[in-house]
């Protein structure tokens, strides 16, 4: 297991993240999504953290609350210390049916943050989350409000999560013109199936150094291969996230060889090059049983060649689009002149 720096902060966390979107009973349209009890739940936490994971990851909403219960009454049974584990949650989607039972404005904040805390049973959580953008509440409410409670001690770092790319930009510039904590991380979709993080969200992360932590990194079990053959899951209830899947089975097929090669499943192979891209910090798992936390595992002792990366990287493909390829043209020039020192030739 490797470690990666969170944003532009001191902290390692480890490339692989326990996701506890599974744990509890969820209800409405995320109800394929849960269902594992506390006594399911625990052999998996156990067996991340023996492999080396130090990151957990959660949210207000999984399971109406029951996922922060579980991950916080885990930790305490393991006899993990907490210092050793960084504990991430979000807030922002809707806990309750009333005006105010949502987004991101200093009342909804400062009240979850409350009830987090005491679900988690913990003083602190390491990373908070905005889960999703709020159109109505101000920046410099939502921004001042979460600087409060880093410097409360309720909170340690401050990130955010499906966002695009401008909207975190404009959040890091008014952070720092009021000295207020910037975010360190953002928590994004991407896969081998889908990869329009790359567009604009990726150079922004690089850019403006923050931690990339990848949810459905399978995309909803697709990249396992099991839709393939009439399998059930979480797809066949909710199609989330959204997958191409004329272009995802030209994925899947680069995949077998690949997976073939290294003897080892698809998943572990759909992870891995999530590993060995340079922009990931973490990568979220979502595992309902033992069997597949050890395929995802897996990942981190494969080193794909340049030639199996290309062949994933290939087939996996964005669609050229505006401005991307001006940018690239206009920026071809200068690239070669910045790695190889020489003014291009003209032919």
């Amino acid at each position: 297991m490797r470690y990666n720096i969170l944003g532009r902060t001191g902290l390692f966390v480890s490339e692989l993240c326990l996701g506890t979107m599974n744990f509890g009973t969820n209800l409405g349209k995320y109800a394929a999504a849960g269902g594992l009890e506390e006594r399911d739940a625990l052999p998996l936490f156990a067996r991340a953290f023996d492999a080396g994971i130090n990151f957990v990851d959660t949210a207000n909403v999984y399971a109406s609350g029951q996922s922060e219960e579980i991950t916080g009454r885990a930790i305490r049974s393991l006899g993990i210390s907490r210092h050793d584990v960084i504990v991430a949650t979000k807030v922002e989607h809707a806990v309750g049916t009333g005006p105010n039972d949502a987004g991101a404005t200093r009342h909804h904040l400062l009240h979850q943050v409350k009830a987090s805390l005491t679900r988690l049973g913990t003083d602190y959580i390491d990373l908070y989350q905005l889960h999703g953008w709020d159109p109505v509440t101000p920046l410099e409410e939502t921004i001042r409000a979460l600087d409060d409670l880093v410097r409360q001690g309720h909170v340690r770092y401050v990130g955010v999560s499906n966002w695009a790319a401008w909207q975190v930009v404009k959040a890091l510039g008014i952070a720092e013109r009021l000295n207020a904590s910037p975010f360190q991380s953002f928590q994004g979709y991407y896969s081998l199936a889908s990869r329009d993080l790359e567009r604009e969200l990726a150079p922004m992360l690089a850019s403006e150094r923050l931690a990339l932590m990848v949810f459905s990194p399978l995309a909803g079990g697709f990249l396992t291969g099991k839709y393939q053959h009439g399998g059930n899951g979480r797809r066949s209830a909710i199609p989330f996230p959204p997958v191409d899947e004329a272009r995802g089975e030209r994925v899947l097929a680069a995949m077998d060889g690949v997976a073939a090669a290294h003897g080892v499943p698809l998943a572990t192979i759909a992870l891995a090059w999530l590993l060995h891209r340079r922009v990931v910090t973490s990568v979220i798992l979502g595992a309902k049983r033992l069997a597949q936390l050890e395929d995802q595992l897996k990942a981190v002792d494969v080193t794909l060649s340049d030639d199996e990366i290309r062949t994933l990287t290939d087939a996996s493909a964005l669609s050229v689009e505006y401005p991307g390829w001006a940018l690239r043209v206009n920026d071809a020039p200068r690239e070669a002149l910045l790695q190889t020192g020489r003014l291009p030739t003209e032919d």
